[in-house]
């Protein structure tokens, strides 16, 4: 069940020029359980008193579900309520949140050969979350894991060298960095050039084989979701989490 609590900000830097990463720990020092995928929210009000609330996917790596730190991403909103609270957030200071919430996770009655995951922007944060269960089910089943991540530039991919480095660890995971507007100066084999969904149909999705996952933009995860029923996928087979940016 969900729980309410304090959150302190224990450490915090820039991920990319839009894109803070907070570090925070519960005030009432107790740990925080979740399923990788799970997300939390930010209780807050506006400038007039309305309360309101942003959800934000957990970032946290571990291998236990349960954790001291909670580890989120959160992306600038001209003008956004949530960007000006956690934007400004100094180290020791605190907001209210509650969780975890969200299905967005692995399911342990998978029997898929392969995980598509396809994300953009901060979208990719439950798949950072994921990776020790990746790591778990491809070394159980033998599973294979492709990763599309959709940025405009390489400073915009978020935990790209934690992605790129989990890749060289396993032979089974591969990452391809879609990037939209050209290649980076140094480029990577496994770059494409383009929106992630345009990458799709290289990865050949397989109706019998497949289970992909989708976060991120409203517009990408439609598209993408839309091809991959295309495809042949079960509906139940493409699972989805879109992130809407909120003033």
């Amino acid at each position: 069940m969900p729980e309410r609590f304090n959150l302190r900000l224990a450490d915090s830097f820039m991920l990319a020029p839009t894109v803070r990463h907070l570090v925070f720990e519960r005030e009432d020092g107790q740990p925080f359980a979740f399923n990788p995928g799970q997300f939390l929210q930010v209780h807050f009000a506006y400038d007039d008193g309305k309360p309101t609330k942003r959800s934000y996917s957990v970032a946290t790596v571990s291998e236990d579900t349960t954790i001291e730190r909670v580890e989120i991403a959160v992306s600038y909103v001209e003008g956004g309520a949530a960007t000006k609270l956690l934007g400004e957030l100094e180290h020791g200071q605190s907001v209210e949140a509650s969780g975890p919430y969200g299905r967005f996770c692995l399911m342990p009655n998978d029997a898929n050969q392969r995980y598509i995951l396809v994300a953009t922007g901060t979208g990719v944060t439950p798949y950072r979350a994921m990776l020790p269960g990746l790591a778990k089910v491809m070394a159980e089943r033998d599973v294979k894991v492709v990763l599309l991540y959709g940025a405009r530039n390489e400073a915009e991919l978020l935990y790209g060298e934690e992605f790129e480095a989990f890749a060289r660890q396993h032979a089974n995971f591969t990452f391809h960095a879609c990037l939209s507007r050209g290649a980076r100066p140094d480029p990577r084999e496994s770059d494409r050039l383009g929106y992630v969904q345009s990458v799709l149909p290289e990865l050949a999705p397989d109706a019998e084989g497949d289970i992909a996952y989708l976060c991120g933009n409203p517009n990408m995860v439609d598209a993408s979701f839309t091809a991959l029923k295309e495809a042949g996928l079960p509906v139940a087979h493409i699972r989805r989490e879109k992130y809407i940016s909120s003033r």
